[in-house]
């Protein structure tokens, strides 16, 4: 039996980027729909933490190169913005495809999101293509 699909509670995976994408994939693994959404979210909220993480790390090591080492950290940190409003855009498209009942994935992330989704929950995906 097909179960339908929980669209707020994968709008939700969105709007509270980690904790709302972990608890869809503890809590509510039947649900297909929401566990995609989850595992799209959770992408992307990573990407959200490894955007800055990785900024700081690159901005530490060349922050010894002298003269130019400061600038090109303070000027990398645009790239971080740049890639916080992309996220903050996928979201918004991401919770759009969950309110409207679209298992559609992301751009640029999509096909993480995809393969995210098979590693967690591969059963299900193997009975659903048959």
């Amino acid at each position: 039996m097909e179960q339908k699909p929980n669209r707020l509670l994968a709008a939700l995976s969105y709007l509270v980027p980690v904790f709302g994408a972990v608890a869809v994939i503890v809590f509510d693994r039947k649900n297909l729909f929401a566990f995609y959404h989850a595992c799209q979210a959770l992408v992307l909220a990573g990407l959200a933490i490894l955007l800055p993480v990785g900024w700081m790390i690159l901005s530490w090591a060349i922050a010894w190169i002298p003269m130019a080492g400061p600038t090109l950290g303070a000027t990398a940190f645009t790239i971080v913005i740049a890639g916080l409003v992309m996220v903050l855009v996928l979201s918004i498209v991401g919770i759009t495809h969950a309110l409207n009942g679209t298992m559609a994935p992301l751009f640029l992330i999509g096909r993480r999101g995809e393969h995210l989704f098979v590693r967690l929950f591969p059963e299900r995906v193997v009975k659903s293509n048959a």
